[in-house]
């Protein structure tokens, strides 16, 4: 017979390890499935200095020490794309390879990042164009780049790649930069880093299928690569046969993070909120974790 969990935390972002920990910690039996890696997108922050205790790490840094935690908890992790659950009164939670039986589950899927939707951007993925600078931009040392975006992760990216890049420019498609202002100041004093306002990129140019330049509304930019930061969208493509309350993609959940459905929980990135932040995920994740027996 299938061993039944008490508890499936789908996702190994902050908020999945978190209610982890809680749930280990509280005795009971638990699984934890990852498509990728633990930490989700921390790994791609550059810098993380708003969280407690810690003045400044980098995301990787954080991830390896959540990833630390777990095993020393000895907390089950299977790395399997979940494809689907059922909700039974033992609920299964089906894989490429596997069925896993569960009394509960924690949605903590997170957010991708957001696409341009043009035509030759798939094809050019890894070729020039990228969403994570901290992952790629040693690729482009000493080379021209673009960032596309003006929120934190952009300026962030543009920090960051402003040691390892010749030049970069950020394309803003409105007449203001939405970061920080600490962020926006250290910006604009970099030498290397120039802002264009009130664009948008219409074509990828492509040469010998390696990004060349991209078009934009009223000119064109030879870059090497392009970074997109225009946004994370949330990531649910399991809960086919799930009838889910959502908001926009987004899970709706109480205040104890328990959705319309017995037994399944949500926290993270992936609900409906008004503040994604990676100290405010892992108070989501306790709070899932503490309403589960």
């Amino acid at each position: 017979m299938n061993q039944i969990f008490d508890c499936i935390i789908i996702g190994a972002g902050i908020s999945g390890c978190t209610a982890a920990i809680y749930l280990k910690r509280a005795g009971l039996n638990i699984l934890m499935l990852e498509k990728k890696a633990i930490g989700g997108q921390i790994i791609n922050t550059s810098e993380i200095e708003n969280y407690p205790t810690i003045t400044s790490t980098d995301g990787f840094t954080f991830s390896e020490n959540l990833k630390k935690q777990i095993e020393n908890l000895n907390i089950e992790i299977k790395y399997e794309e979940v494809l689907d659950i059922k909700n039974n009164t033992i609920k299964e939670v089906i894989t490429k390879n596997n069925i896993y039986l569960t009394k509960n589950i924690i949605i903590a899927t997170g957010r991708i990042p957001r696409k341009l939707e043009l035509d030759n951007e798939n094809t050019l993925l890894g070729k020039g164009i990228s969403y994570c600078a901290t992952c790629d931009g040693f690729f482009y040392k000493n080379k021209d780049v673009a960032i596309l975006g003006g929120g934190n992760s952009a300026l962030e990216a543009a920090i960051y790649l402003s040691k390892i890049c010749n030049s970069i420019t950020i394309i803003n498609r409105s007449e203001k930069l939405r970061a920080d202002c600490e962020l926006i100041n250290e910006v604009k004093n970099l030498k290397n880093i120039q802002i264009i306002y009130n664009e948008q990129i219409k074509e990828l140019k492509e040469n010998n299928e390696y990004l060349d330049g991209i078009v934009l509304n009223n000119r064109t930019l030879k870059v090497d690569g392009l970074f997109v930061y225009i946004g994370l969208i949330p990531t649910l493509p399991f809960i086919k046969n799930v009838n889910l309350n959502l908001d926009n993609g987004y899970i709706v959940v109480d205040d104890k993070m328990k959705t319309n459905i017995d037994g399944i929980y949500a926290c993270g990135d992936i609900i409906k909120k008004n503040l994604y932040q990676i100290i405010t995920a892992a108070s989501e994740g306790a709070i899932a974790a503490s309403n589960i027996k």
